[in-house]
């Protein structure tokens, strides 16, 4: 992540049309972005997320430099995941798929890691996506809100249930 400052430059800039000043903005967020989409979708993110950076650049003169990029851009790819998804048992497909062929390299305890995935894919789009963004990027609360386009209560109340439906899915595991 980039410093604030360096940050909002880039965004007046990038506002005034520069494309050197939108790469970094790109540079700067293109992981943490992609990771979060495929936690979404796996075989779409890199997709969704080259649509959200394009349709980022193309509505730069809507963004606000005085806000913070980062929950912006994760607005838009959150928009592009849930307009472009084709239906949420193919994604709970997807999703299972690929915790089985991959979550086990990445971790220390395969079991767990395995589990906390099971876990994440019964949650509902919005409560997960919630989740990932806070819990697992650092986001917080407002800007998740602002990312997502939901009211700052709503963001904890996700939260707050995500955790006690997590807890309770690798209650039973155990």
């Amino acid at each position: 992540m980039s410093d604030p400052d360096t940050e909002q430059a880039w965004a007046h800039a990038a506002r005034a049309g520069s494309a050197d000043a939108f790469a970094h903005l790109v540079a700067a967020h293109s992981q943490a972005l992609r990771a979060f989409l495929r936690r979404l979708a796996r075989d779409d993110a890199d997709d969704i997320a080259q649509d959200a950076f394009v349709l980022a650049w193309e509505r730069i003169g809507e963004f606000d430099p005085a806000r913070p990029f980062r929950p912006w851009l994760f607005g838009i790819a959150w928009r592009k995941w849930r307009d472009n998804r084709r239906g949420w048992r193919r994604l709970l497909a997807r999703h299972a798929a690929y915790v089985e062929t991959h979550a086990a390299l990445h971790a220390t305890d395969p079991g767990l890691s395995l589990d906390l995935a099971a876990a994440m894919a019964t949650l509902p789009a919005e409560p997960r996506a919630v989740l990932l963004l806070c819990l697992g990027l650092d986001f917080t609360h407002a800007e998740a809100a602002q990312a997502l386009s939901l009211p700052p209560g709503t963001v904890k109340s996700h939260i707050a249930r995500g955790r006690q439906k997590l807890a309770a899915f690798l209650g039973e595991q155990a």
